[in-house]
């Protein structure tokens, strides 16, 4: 939701915070990108987080990679407001910059924007409408050059239900093929949650040595 989630979304879903991906997990995810860049010689100095939530995964990614510029934007006034007052920037070197706004209206206004290295998306674009997914994909490719991104498909968001059950009333469902068929049209799939921007990366130019792997 482009306006965000109120305090009862958060109190709600995030009661549990150890038992949910991204939070429990959080030095896995990090391990894992900082691993997966690291076999192929890639360097990220800077960053950006559509959409950090409660800042758990963007924390860590801040504290391990200690960009020298990183921008976390949140549309719901409740998670940016805890962000915000916990403060977390890992260094002065990082020029962080926090912005409560949501991915629409940053793409919106992007035009003047440079590249980040390392953009994060994680489970937001269930919360977007067809026509605005249709719309940020290709500035997104334009702004980040790889972005770690999931999002729960039709069958994970049933799966949910079934197995904690957990039924998230704003997730919109839609299929692993419509999501692939959205992205590949502007990303590469490299890895496992980690897109390579087609705008800047082509088959010649990529830094990710395992071409078979690339779809």
């Amino acid at each position: 939701m482009e306006v965000g989630f109120d305090k009862s979304y958060w109190e709600k879903n995030y009661s549990e915070p150890d038992q949910m991906d991204g939070i429990g997990n959080v030095l896995e995810h990090v391990g894992y990108i900082k691993n997966l860049l690291a076999l192929e010689f890639i360097n990220i100095s800077s960053v950006v987080d559509f959409g950090f939530g409660l800042g758990h995964l963007f924390e860590e990614i801040l504290k391990e990679f200690v960009p020298y510029k990183a921008l976390g934007i949140e549309p719901s006034k409740y998670a940016y407001d805890l962000v915000k007052k916990r403060g977390i920037s890992p260094a002065p070197s990082t020029k962080l910059t926090l912005k409560k706004q949501g991915i629409v209206n940053w793409c919106e206004r992007s035009e003047k924007t440079k590249t980040f290295d390392l953009g994060i998306c994680t489970s937001v674009f269930q919360y977007l409408s067809n026509e605005e997914i249709e719309f940020v994909l290709p500035i997104l490719a334009k702004k980040v050059r790889y972005l770690y991104f999931s999002v729960p498909t039709d069958k994970e968001l049933k799966r949910q239900i079934e197995e904690i059950d957990f039924f998230d009333t704003y997730a919109i469902c839609r299929s692993r093929s419509w999501y692939q068929k959205k992205i590949k049209k502007h990303f590469t799939f490299v890895s496992a949650r980690m897109l390579e921007s087609k705008y800047h990366f082509d088959e010649e130019s990529t830094l990710f040595t395992d071409l078979l792997f690339r779809f």
